[in-house]
């Protein structure tokens, strides 16, 4: 019998596709055990010690693995079976969550141990999220991938509600080993959703890439993408501000009147009600709101309530504070996540979005370490109000840093109608291969081919050249020769399929300058190996 069609809200939509949402519950069970796990991680914590910053370094080592291992984790993400590789992440979280659980059990955990397992687990969570980030967008149609990642924040926000309130009930009537128990249960429930997810495989004639030349595809896709540098710098600067409350939220929520486990919780949970009611409005919110606009209210926002949280220590002041914060805190967050996914293609997804996450975890861990520092020497508030002040100057001095652009780059996949032929055999690793195209102007279009070229210079590097030039013949005016080198032959070959509609558009803008009815000239030539390495010539 077939599941009856059910119109959902807008908010809601790509629910209505299966594979999305198993996709979905996946990330949700594995959000609770990470949520769980940082709740009784935090408040386990502050029994063991009475020190800021070992309290603060508790936040620091589950983010800063992203922030370690952001660019192999996506690499790996990209260039082996997705679905295997999203499995393989979620049964090291779940290894790690049984060790952590029969640790506590026999009340085995100290100070510097549930510090390190804490570090592990981030391990897992750093190899995750660039895999699933980079999923998301192969399951749902474009105009439904804001929605998606808005989503996928209600997941996990919702798994903050959810799974701190069970956290906290069991900090209340048992003890923190009966949250790490429940927690390897979940991360075994998320483990067998993974398993039962059947990915499509991509299909290509080429070998795949390698490890270390597709971390440095996605170096040079990111340093040549001005729009995903904005993006990173943005996130990195919020994030380095906003997790000042988050990483002292245990201690925080002890210094109100009547603060206590419950009251922790309490806070943590309201966070993730206001993110989800958030969410849930930016549908409409969006025809209203540019991007920009989500981005510099949510942090004023953001700083404004932190300020008001720690300046009025009372309970029924706090908890709807933070409600406001979570509604903050995921406008930024969603945006500027937006704005990375629509600056990318998919060949190169994973690694960018783990490089973006570096930047957020970065900018997290950092801020954690900073201001568990400052706490340290002076006290939480002091160091709660000095984030807030630091997040309203960042602001300022980035205002002219826009992550709203006037079109979205089509990053879908084009035929590019040129397949490279030889007249003898290349063996795949050979090369470097460089490409030459030879161009002829009218010269009193120069400056306006300068400029095409220019954005030409950065489309190759993105698509993984090794270098690029442009020379001008000094006999013949308005004769131009671009040279490329890509590392070896199957690597330029990778960049054909690679070819997208932008990538169409441009060199559609390139030909336009052409004079006469033939195309530009294009060679390629493979390097030839050196004369002395050639058996039987004379050194």
């Amino acid at each position: 019998m077939r599941t009856p069609h059910v119109n959902l809200p807008p908010a809601l939509a790509p629910l209505q596709g299966p594979v999305f949402r198993g996709l979905w519950f996946a990330w949700l069970a594995a959000n609770l055990t990470m949520w769980m796990n940082d709740v009784a991680a935090a408040w386990l914590m502050t029994t063991l010690t009475t020190s800021p910053v070992m309290v603060a370094l508790v936040s620091t080592a589950s983010t800063l693995p992203v922030f370690l291992l952001g660019l192999p984790s996506g690499a790996l993400a990209d260039i082996l079976d997705r679905r295997r590789y999203f499995a393989a992440t979620q049964l090291w979280v779940l290894v790690i969550a049984l060790v952590l659980a029969a640790a506590a059990v026999v009340q085995a955990l100290t100070a510097e141990l549930l510090l390190v397992l804490t570090f592990l687990n981030g391990f897992g969570l750093a190899m995750r999220w660039p895999v699933f980030a980079a999923i998301v967008p192969q399951v749902v149609s474009k105009e439904h991938l804001p929605q998606s990642l808005a989503l996928n924040g209600i997941a996990m926000n919702l798994s903050r509600v959810v799974g701190p309130a069970l956290a906290g009930g069991l900090l209340a009537v048992y003890s923190p080993a009966a949250v790490f128990v429940l927690n390897a249960l979940l991360a075994g429930v998320a483990f067998v959703l993974i398993l039962r997810w059947q990915s499509q495989p991509r299909t290509s004639t080429l070998p795949g890439e390698r490890f270390w030349g597709a971390m440095r595809a996605g170096i040079n896709f990111t340093l040549q993408s001005h729009r995903l540098r904005v993006v990173m710098l943005r996130v990195a600067l919020f994030f380095l501000q906003a997790t000042a409350l988050m990483s002292l939220l245990p201690l925080v929520a002890r210094q109100l009147h009547g603060g206590g486990p419950g009251t922790f919780t309490v806070m943590l949970s309201s966070i993730g009600i206001g993110a989800i009611v958030a969410a849930l409005r930016f549908p409409h919110w969006r025809q209203r709101f540019s991007r920009n606009q989500f981005v510099t209210v949510g942090t004023l926002v953001h700083a404004a309530v932190t300020v008001a949280v720690v300046l009025l220590p009372e309970v029924w002041l706090a908890v709807p504070a933070m409600v406001v914060v979570g509604m903050a805190w995921i406008s930024v967050a969603n945006s500027l996540t937006v704005a990375a996914q629509q600056a990318m293609p998919d060949w190169v997804r994973a690694r960018g979005m783990s490089i973006y996450q570096m930047a957020l975890m970065g900018g997290s861990a950092l801020g954690s370490l900073l201001w568990g520092q400052v706490a340290a020497f002076s006290d939480v508030r002091t160091a709660v109000l000095a984030a807030a002040a630091l997040g309203l100057t960042l602001l300022l001095l980035t205002r002219r840093l826009s992550v709203e652009w006037l079109a979205d780059i089509d990053f879908s996949p084009a035929q590019t109608g040129v397949q490279p032929q030889a007249a003898f055999d290349i063996g795949p690793d050979e090369g470097p291969v460089m490409v030459t195209l030879e161009y002829q102007i009218d010269p009193a279009q120069a400056a306006e081919f300068a400029a095409v070229m220019a954005r030409t210079r950065r489309a190759r590097l993105r698509q993984g050249a090794l270098s690029w030039g442009l020379f001008r013949d000094t006999a013949v005016p308005g004769r131009y020769i671009e040279y490329f080198v890509d590392e070896n032959w199957v690597e330029h070959q990778r960049r054909l399929e690679r070819f997208t509609a932008f990538d169409a558009e441009l060199r559609a803008q390139r030909l336009s300058f052409q004079q006469g009815q033939a195309p530009p000239v294009l060679r390629r030539y493979v390097a030839d190996p050196l004369l002395e390495q050639r058996p039987g010539l004379p050194r």
